[in-house]
């Protein structure tokens, strides 16, 4: 599988998205980090719970940094849903 996001590319994130609901499985949105404060994250929504807390999972299952090595991300971490990605710019 193709990642989705490579590096380079930016994103548009509507950080209005959940201020009136909560993440649905299958968004892919941008997340602090629980445990590192100086990351920001994006990753596809895989399950919501009943309190709001986010299951996240990355692209890369083997390789990815994501809620199988962290736990449920709380989502008051959630900054925003990705709504458009935007290819990497050409540097001239």
């Amino acid at each position: 599988m193709f990642p989705i996001l490579k590096p380079g590319e930016e994103v548009l994130v509507d950080t209005k998205a959940y201020r009136h609901s909560l993440p649905e499985m299958g968004d892919m949105v941008v997340a602090e980090h629980p445990h590192r404060q100086d990351l920001i994250i994006i990753k596809w929504v895989a399950f919501v719970d009943e309190k709001g807390n986010c299951f996240l999972l990355g692209e890369n299952r083997e390789q990815s940094s994501d809620s199988r090595s962290f736990g449920f991300v709380s989502s008051q971490k959630i900054i925003g849903r990705v709504t458009s990605k935007f290819p990497e710019r050409l540097k001239s």
